[in-house]
């Protein structure tokens, strides 16, 4: 029996590596028409800065490697052109010559590409690149070494973005990232991408967003934005998203789906019989929702991988779906997330609730201890959750796969105080601010406490609601949210009479913790109250960059 595999890296080469683990006697031929298999695509911008300092640290393995240990056929240079699934053959390109290849099972692992928009001079652009495989790298390593740029634009605020933002500010390159949306990393919700766009910025970058590139001039060196304005560059990334490689799949008969993405079935199989697809080029069911998406990440990849080889062995896997768990470092930042958005959960009309934490990634009182600010969104009636992100400069990681855990193992938000997490001093807190999470949905659901969003509040500012912030005198002073009054928490029950009992009272903290003791304290004196989620400290990020 022969297995040809079109892709050689992520869900193709689990796929071909784990069939050669269960049938020693199959046939295994893979394909990739480019000149590696099973390279690092996610390492590729550190190796821009030197922070991988070998190129041969990319490639994980070598055709050699693999024909000694798998006994696999890899073939690169060897582009798929055509299927004929009637007579189960692929005709294969491979230097000037073509020639067909037969098989059984036919795996497809195409990948996505890169987007690229049809701007207007692009064509005579002499220093513009895409960044998905080694070659590209290359590229942009020869542009760098030969022509020492002193200008990039990143156009595309994305992960891949982002991280060769970074890797060229390192490398001593002047960067501006253009981002069409309304903030950097569309795929998490504002609030929290603003902690990311203020460590762009205090580390010299310029960020320019609801803005984007319609033309390219002088060869590429100069930019112009939809708001006429322009921006001198030497060097371009662009990295506005991909696309799923179909073209193979779509002049086979096999059916496509959004974004012509490639449909399979629960077993990974195409509408074709025999031919199966993995990876960034498929469809996959949301976990939460079960709706249609796609998910172009290296995890759910090498695990589809995994398991259609399985069932081309004869064994039964089931392909349950995604929830799409990102993470991405921004300098001395790292941000994450898991599940929906509150953006897809608004268009879904989902009713949901959030809730925003502050904890530290280790015991406060342990020498480097640092902030994570956690958002989490769940249901206020059965405690389902539905997603969450995360912000901070360590333990980012660690939290947002614990709650992606919890949406895969269906745990609520009742789940999260009982969860027995690892605590010492240098690793951990007693209370993790993954259990302070589960405590703050709980006090929603059980309705000891209301809250409020800081996108609401000049709607109830309209409607004379009083406005309190609990924080101490020194703090206040500092800084605080317009039409806020100080009454600091440990002076509030001596000072009750001064709070209206006629009106509805909103209060704010640093984060919301005190803020939070306050209003039981108030309530439990028929005030109207509401707590200000994510209170000040969220309003100094979300502001801190605008003019």
């Amino acid at each position: 029996m022969r297995t040809v595999i079109i892709g050689g890296v992520a869900g193709g080469m689990s796929a071909a590596t784990r069939l050669r683990r269960l049938d020693e006697t199959m046939d295994i031929v893979i394909l990739e028409k480019g000149p590696y298999v099973s390279f690092a695509n996610c390492g590729l911008p550190y190796y821009v800065s030197g922070e991988i300092s070998e190129r041969d640290d990319l490639l994980v393995q070598t055709p050699e490697k693999l024909k000694a240990r798998f006994n696999l056929d890899v073939r690169p240079f060897s582009e798929a052109v055509a299927i004929d699934a009637s007579n189960k053959t692929v005709s294969v390109s491979h230097v000037d010559a073509t020639y067909e290849l037969t098989y059984d099972k036919l795996i497809l692992s195409p990948g996505a590409k890169p987007f690229i928009p049809p701007f207007e001079g692009i064509d005579e652009a002499d220093s513009v690149f895409t960044l998905r495989n080694v070659p590209d790298v290359d590229k942009i390593m020869t542009n760098i070494d030969n022509q020492k740029p002193k200008k990039a634009v990143v156009i595309g605020a994305g992960f891949i973005g982002l991280e060769m933002a970074e890797n060229l500010v390192h490398r001593g390159i002047e960067v501006t990232i253009v981002e069409m949306a309304p903030h950097v990393l569309p795929t998490v919700d504002s609030e929290m991408a603003s902690f990311i766009t203020n460590e762009l910025v205090a580390n010299g970058l310029n960020v320019l967003t609801e803005k984007s590139v319609v033309s390219f001039k002088n060869q590429g060196k100069t930019l112009i934005l939809n708001t006429g304005e322009s921006i001198e560059t030497d060097l371009v990334i662009l990295s506005v998203g991909v696309r799923p490689e179909n073209e193979l799949a779509q002049s086979a008969g096999i059916k496509l789906g959004m974004r012509g993405g490639i449909l399979v079935d629960a077993s990974y199989e195409t509408s074709v019989k025999d031919i199966y697809a993995v990876g960034d080029a498929i469809i996959v069911t949301n976990q939460i929702t079960n709706e249609d998406t796609m998910i172009a990440l290296a995890s759910p990849a090498n695990r589809q991988g995994r398991q259609v080889a399985d069932v081309i062995a004869g064994m039964k896997r089931t392909n349950r779906g995604s929830i799409g768990t990102a993470i991405v470092r921004v300098f001395n930042q790292t941000i994450a997330s898991t599940g929906l958005t509150e953006r897809q959960l608004e268009k879904l009309g989902y009713d949901f609730q959030v809730v925003h934490v502050d904890g530290k990634n280790h015991a406060g009182y342990y020498p480097n201890a640092s902030m994570i600010f956690l958002k989490l969104l769940f249901n206020p009636k059965t405690g389902e959750i539905y997603g969450a992100q995360a912000v901070g400069a360590d333990g980012v990681d660690k939290r947002i796969d614990i709650l992606a855990t919890a949406i895969k193992g269906k745990l609520t938000v009742e789940d999260l105080p009982e969860l027995e997490l690892t605590y010492v001093p240098p690793f951990g807190s007693a209370k993790d601010v993954v259990n302070m999470a589960g405590y703050a949905a709980l006090n929603i659901i059980e309705n000891i406490t209301q809250t409020i969003q800081l996108h609401e509040l000049e709607d109830v500012k309209k409607t004379g609601a009083y406005l309190v912030d609990v924080r101490t005198k020194k703090e206040f002073a500092k800084g605080s949210i317009p039409g806020f009054i100080n009454l600091p928490l440990n002076e509030l029950r001596e000072k009750m009479n001064e709070i209206p009992k006629d009106k509805e009272i909103i209060l704010s903290c640093h984060s919301g913790q005190r803020s939070y003791i306050a209003s039981r304290m108030l309530a439990q004196y028929d005030y109207n109250v509401k707590n200000l989620d994510g209170s000040y400290l969220l309003y100094q990020a979300i502001n801190e960059n605008k003019k």
